[in-house]
């Protein structure tokens, strides 16, 4: 298949990376897996056994008129540990090779289905100035976004990185969170070469 790069000329692709049918339940697994797996999972609180003190019974158990106490530190007294305590837990989820690879060409072909995905012969930004940068992207019709090339070089980076809504990441740093958010994606002639490199 070929996709036109903007200026006229076109770009032989192959079908199996941006010619895919897409699948919801294939995409929706592997972007809550990348999301989960970027979660720190680091609260905690500290249950009865946890909290400091509470050795020694408080009371004798009979003939004081008070309820039985074990513990000064139980959850049902002032400083006592919590109930159900969180715990420092993993959220990562395990996804195939095959199958993140299967996603992203579902991805990469929807945003070709839906004329998103918008590609140029290169991206070279000559001094890093945004105002330059924000021109470029207007005339590309790029508001909200992403930008990827092949190797994200400094000048670009400085000059996008103060677009609001619009982020840069090279080829090999494509994620799906970030292909699945994007309202549009330009990418240039290098990063789809990569890409297809990468998936095919």
């Amino acid at each position: 298949m070929e996709l036109a790069i903007t200026g006229g000329s076109t770009l032989n692709v192959s079908e199996a990376v941006f010619g895919r049918e897409f699948s919801e339940p294939l995409v929706h697994q592997v972007v809550v897996a990348y999301l989960a797996t970027g979660r720190a999972g680091t609260k905690a609180q500290k249950n009865r056994s946890a909290v400091s003190g509470g050795g020694r019974k408080p009371w004798r158990q009979k003939g004081t008129g008070n309820a039985r106490a074990g513990t000064i530190r139980s959850p049902l007294w002032r400083s006592g540990g919590v109930t159900f305590a969180a715990q420092p837990r993993d959220f990562s989820q395990k996804v195939n090779r095959k199958q993140f690879r299967a996603a992203m060409r579902a991805i990469l072909s929807e945003l070709v289905r839906q004329e998103r995905l918008v590609v140029v012969e290169s991206l070279e930004v000559d001094e890093p100035k945004t105002s330059a940068f924000v021109r470029r992207l207007g005339e590309l019709g790029l508001v909200r976004g992403l930008v990827v090339d092949s190797d994200i070089n400094t000048n670009l980076y400085l000059s996008c990185r103060n677009v609001p809504n619009v982020h840069a990441l090279d080829a090999d740093r494509l994620d799906p969170v970030s292909l699945v958010g994007a309202e549009k994606v330009v990418i240039t002639r290098a990063a789809i070469e990569q890409i297809q490199e990468w998936l095919a």
